[in-house]
């Protein structure tokens, strides 16, 4: 693993809250989005990018690292030519969907009225 580019803080201080601590695991403009897409199972890196649409390929690897750190999602290499790479979400990542089907439902239902009204204010 290439550590030149990551920095680790040695007076980190653990989230103070359980809402905080999951937050900081899936919160961000992108992972959320990405383990919603996992909840189906398995994509290839490029099926993931093509879903979400406008995310930067640089920005979709960073995230998908990120969750691979902490154990949310699975990186599964196949030894052929060219290489295959899919992500699948881990126990911990499943056990994600009943939050992440209730965002969704709440988004339905709020944040699209929100997010318009936002816009046309």
């Amino acid at each position: 693993m290439d550590t030149k580019n990551k920095t680790r803080h040695t007076s980190y201080v653990l989230p103070a809250c359980p809402v905080e601590a999951t937050l900081e695991l899936i919160g961000g403009k992108w992972k959320g989005i990405v383990l919603y897409y996992l909840l189906d199972g398995r994509l290839r890196f490029s099926e993931l990018k093509r879903k979400i649409g406008c995310v930067t390929q640089r920005m979709l690897t960073k995230q998908l690292r990120e969750l691979e750190e902490t154990g949310l999602v699975n990186r599964i290499v196949y030894a052929e030519v060219p290489p295959r790479v899919e992500y699948e979400l881990t126990k911990e990542g499943k056990s994600l969907k009943p939050i992440l089907n209730s965002l969704k439902k709440w988004g339905e239902t709020h944040a699209l009225k929100l997010l318009e009204n936002r816009n046309s204010a």
